[in-house]
């Protein structure tokens, strides 16, 4: 299997000092509530390899979700492969992108593009500050995948969650989803937690280690607890079910996230030492990071508990509005 990248175009980088305020909260209502879409024509495959190929397997179609900050091009990115197992790319073939949000009435039509080699298309983008939903068609066999855009004033405070092992019971139980074997369970108040913050005007996050292959198979945790499908970001450079560079994958995307997009992160989640050593060296404080599981506490973190009943009802109920509702 193919290693693939996730890309975006360079945003403008902060001034020193303290991050001006956001000027408004996240509008999680309107990617939620897009109107259906009419559906292209149905074309038909370029290629005849290709029409076997979707007769055959299962898609496994994801989008990478992107942030940037306002003012800024954002480049979406579009996988494109069949089976759960061979993750054969579909390559040279049309894609329709379609974009909703915001203060948009209908689906704006992005134009058509074509795979790569890869099974990758790169559709460039720049929108005013908002939420939106992107979906991706492909022509041949009209089936289709949904992402996210999320652009945002710098400023915006956040909350990042790790996923694995912090939001769910352990860290494996999302391969168990992946071959359809249950749901993953969810550490009690894990779901009630991350609800607080969203209705609290946080801009929430998800970053985990999982390989990007199993994001179309993993969005469906986020419907079936009642969450936010997006902000999901996966490893994009990984092919094993635990991608050997966590450690850096996730302190160059918390960097990207504070330095680049310009997003105040308030507290971040997680349950692994990797975690802990991530978000100290892209300039989380201690007193930020909150660490369930063996080891929480450690290094100066904060410890939740066996679950987030005592930490929901403590800590999380009593935190302000975000700035962007006062």
């Amino acid at each position: 299997m193919k290693q693939h990248l996730i890309a975006f175009t360079t945003c403008g980088l902060l001034v020193a000092g303290a991050p001006a305020l956001a000027d408004s909260c996240p509008d999680y209502t309107a990617p939620l509530s897009a109107p259906a879409l009419e559906l292209p024509d149905r074309e038909g495959f370029r290629h005849f390899g290709n029409t076997l190929l979707s007769g055959i397997y299962r898609p496994q179609h994801m989008i990478h979700d992107a942030i940037v900050a306002a003012g800024n091009d954002a480049t979406l990115i579009g996988k494109f492969d069949y089976d759960p197992v061979l993750h054969k790319d579909l390559e040279d073939e049309n894609i329709r992108v379609y974009l909703y949000g915001g203060d948009m009435t209908d689906w704006q039509d992005l134009g058509r593009y074509r795979t790569d080699s890869d099974g990758k298309i790169y559709v460039p983008v720049n929108k005013a500050v908002g939420e939106y939903r992107v979906r991706m068609v492909v022509e041949g066999d009209l089936t289709t995948v949904d992402g996210y855009l999320s652009v945002v004033d710098p400023g915006r405070q956040a909350v990042l969650f790790d996923i694995d092992g912090t939001l769910t019971l352990n860290d494996f139980e999302a391969y168990a989803d992946y071959v359809g074997i249950k749901t993953a369970q969810a550490h009690a108040y894990a779901p009630e937690t991350v609800e607080a913050y969203r209705d609290k005007g946080y801009q929430i996050l998800y970053l985990t280690a999982r390989p990007y292959w199993v994001t179309s198979d993993a969005r469906p945790w986020f419907d079936h607890y009642g969450l936010l499908p997006w902000h999901y970001h996966s490893n994009p450079y990984g092919d094993g079910p635990i991608p050997p560079n966590t450690l850096s994958f996730k302190t160059d995307y918390v960097r990207y996230l504070k330095d680049t997009v310009g997003l105040d992160i308030i507290r971040a989640y997680g349950n692994a030492d990797t975690d802990i050593a991530a978000y100290a060296a892209a300039g989380i404080a201690k007193t930020d990071t909150w660490i369930i599981g063996r080891h929480a506490g450690e290094d100066g973190t904060q410890a939740i508990g066996d679950d987030y009943s005592y930490h929901f009802s403590t800590v999380v109920a009593n935190t302000p509005e975000a700035d962007c509702r006062r």
